[in-house]
């Protein structure tokens, strides 16, 4: 106890450890002996420890409690639920006990009975500061926007110490999401002055999309996804690295993601997990950590891998096992830093080459990732030093595209909503990347095009009344935005062929959005800046053959716009050329892209196996095949 209360933990856990080997059966020796290896960062063993306490005593509140922190530790957060729920009703629950069942509801996707039980710990400890934080998260969830701002504003005032980036990031992108742009430019300097003071070596969560999606620092960027990065994988312990070895006549592909069912990140990659599959020279793993949603797509993603392997209730270090058992020679990651990733599972070094691709719009910041997977437009190689992965590049657009989805059907104006004869300026791109400087430019053009509408699509029932009053604000009639409310692809598909022009944002650009406008043959300008989030659709439009498309700068951006609204065979040519592209573009080839992503996966392969450090990779230059 003396080591214990002077924080030194090694030798508390020592001590504790002889007691326990005198007295088995001690519960209090025990339950010292599990916060000791809890503090060490042996959860597992203090789990395994604690439970040893409950068996003994079931009515143990504080072992219960640590043995959960330890499984929501563990990303075991079902099994937390069900241990915190297994209390008996006599034992007075604590707010402790309600923090950790609102922590461990919500990381079990429980998102309204996590809200009651943070309550009912806030009945008890009303400025617990993480509980507000975890209420908003909550309420996020539940689309309940306003309710989550003002409880981050709430953790914001009491105060999260490192956590105030995090805070900080949800608060301005949830913002961005209902349009609510009052605070914008205030919280925005607040949000990036917190970043420009994260030391060096800062280990601290962060919304690391949030940040890449509302700034345009490319450096800030990496300084905030480093810091949460080494927060993700702060209590791993890494494996012993692997020996080179020759690679065999088939390279084990692992993709890790909370994404195989019905979503954009499944859409996009369908074909290429199918033609992978179908290639003898790769044997591809499938790491699910996501719902079992039904969906055809979840079906045929199941058909499209040698191994399809669920992984939501087991924890990232028994994730890392089974890469490691099943002998994965390139794991690659498809979250990043996005809502529901395991970067945990990198983190404890499971395969010997780990890339990052596709699912997050920017460099992973973790020196346990060793590639990040894009192409000269949207990452150069002179822009390498905005990225902790060394790059690896595609010969084409980092993005693959399904040719088996639905190519637009028959439509009318009159079917959706549309004046018939107005020129359509479609920007549908999700609210949080909407932003008063863009609006700004939106509103000047719908102002130099008369008989010009804006249309938006309709992602939540809180973001159109603020871009009404915006609009008029900005003297611009209302009545000229035009809202579509979402629909099944297939009809999306074709009421998206019916703009005229598709207007992009910045410094976050449409991604799958603007390979559906391509795909439906919409001419799109965007405006490409340095980042990698706001260079996507540049790289799109190379692919399919209109770079001119892709401005540098606001000017540039307007007059191309200008341009394109007032010549309809311009237009109209375009909409020819991307006819004709569905069926030749290599934007929409995938099978050549298939080939390009397999080579890329073997040059990382060989590099390892050679014995070779990892370096950046370029396929821009080699053949095809």
């Amino acid at each position: 106890m003396k080591y214990a209360k002077s924080g030194d933990w090694p030798k508390a856990q020592a001590a504790f450890d002889k007691a326990v080997k005198v007295q088995p059966q001690d519960a209090l020796y025990l339950l010292n002996l599990a916060r000791a290896q809890m503090k060490n960062g042996t959860v597992n063993q203090a789990h395994l420890t604690a439970m040893k306490v409950i068996a003994l005593q079931p009515d143990n509140a504080i072992a219960v409690e640590v043995a959960c922190e330890c499984l929501n530790r563990q990303n075991r957060h079902v099994e937390s639920v069900g241990l915190l729920e297994r209390l008996p009703q006599h034992v007075t629950r604590s707010a402790q006990y309600w923090q950790l069942l609102g922590e461990s509801l919500f990381n079990s996707s429980q998102y309204e009975k996590a809200i009651s039980a943070l309550f009912e710990g806030l009945a008890l400890e009303m400025d617990h500061v993480l509980s507000h934080y975890r209420l908003g998260l909550s309420f996020n969830a539940l689309g309940l926007k306003n309710e989550a701002i003002e409880c981050f504003r709430t953790a914001l005032a009491l105060g999260m110490g490192p956590g105030d980036l995090a805070a900080q990031g949800m608060l301005t992108f949830i913002e961005r999401e209902i349009c609510s742009w009052q605070h914008a430019k205030t919280d925005l300097v607040v949000l990036r002055g917190l970043a420009a003071k994260l030391p060096a070596h800062a280990i601290a969560w962060a919304s690391v999309f949030a940040h890449v999606t509302v700034t345009d620092d490319a450096q800030e960027h990496l300084r905030v996804a480093r810091s949460c990065a080494r927060f993700q994988a702060r209590l791993v312990e890494p494996f012993a690295p692997l020996a080179p070895r020759a690679l065999g006549e088939r390279l084990r592909v692992g993709f890790v993601s909370a994404d195989f069912h019905q979503h954009a990140t499944a859409i996009l990659m369908a074909e290429v997990f199918e033609q992978l599959n179908a290639d003898p020279r790769f044997e591809v793993t499938m790491y699910s950590h996501g719902p079992e949603d039904g969906s055809p797509m979840r079906e045929r993603l199941k058909r499209a891998c040698a191994k399809f392997v669920k992984i939501d209730a087991f924890s990232d270090l028994q994730v890392a096992q089974m890469v490691r058992q099943d002998s994965i020679e390139v794991l690659v990651d498809l979250k990043g830093h996005t809502r529901g990733s395991r970067l945990g599972i990198f983190g404890h070094r499971a395969a010997p080459v780990q890339a990052s691709f596709l699912g997050f719009p920017g460099t992973t910041g973790a020196d346990y990732m060793d590639y990040f997977i894009g192409d000269a437009i949207a990452s150069p190689l002179d822009h390498a030093n905005n990225y902790s992965e060394k790059l690896a590049l595609m010969p084409r657009c980092y993005q693959p595209n399904d040719r088996q989805r639905s190519k637009p059907q028959p439509c009318t104006r009159e079917e959706v909503g549309l004046p018939r004869d107005a020129l359509v300026l479609c920007g549908f791109n999700q609210p949080f990347k909407l932003s008063p400087e863009v609006f700004d430019v939106w509103c000047r053009l719908l102002r130099q095009l008369p008989g010009s509408v804006l249309w938006l699509l309709q992602w939540n029932d809180q973001s159109s009344a603020p871009l009404r009053a915006e609009a008029e604000a900005r003297g611009v009639d209302p009545a000229r935005l035009f809202f579509a409310p979402r629909v099944g692809a297939k009809e999306h598909m074709s009421r998206l062929a019916l703009a005229d022009v598709f207007i992009d944002t910045w410094p976050c650009n449409a991604h799958t959005t603007a390979s559906d406008a391509l795909w439906a043959g919409v001419p799109l300008v965007t405006y490409a800046g340095t980042t990698f989030a706001s260079r996507v659709a540049a790289s799109l439009l190379t692919d399919v053959g209109l770079p001119e498309l892709a401005t540098t700068t606001l000017a540039d951006y307007e007059a191309q716009v200008m341009q394109l609204a007032s010549d309809p065979a311009r237009r109209q040519a375009i909409r020819d050329h991307l006819a004709h592209a569905r069926e030749t573009a290599p934007l929409f080839d995938s099978q050549s892209y298939t080939r390009d992503f397999g080579r890329l996966l073997w040059a990382m392969a060989e590099r390892w196996s050679q014995g070779q450090p990892c370096d950046h990779i370029s396929l821009i230059d080699g053949p095809s095949s």
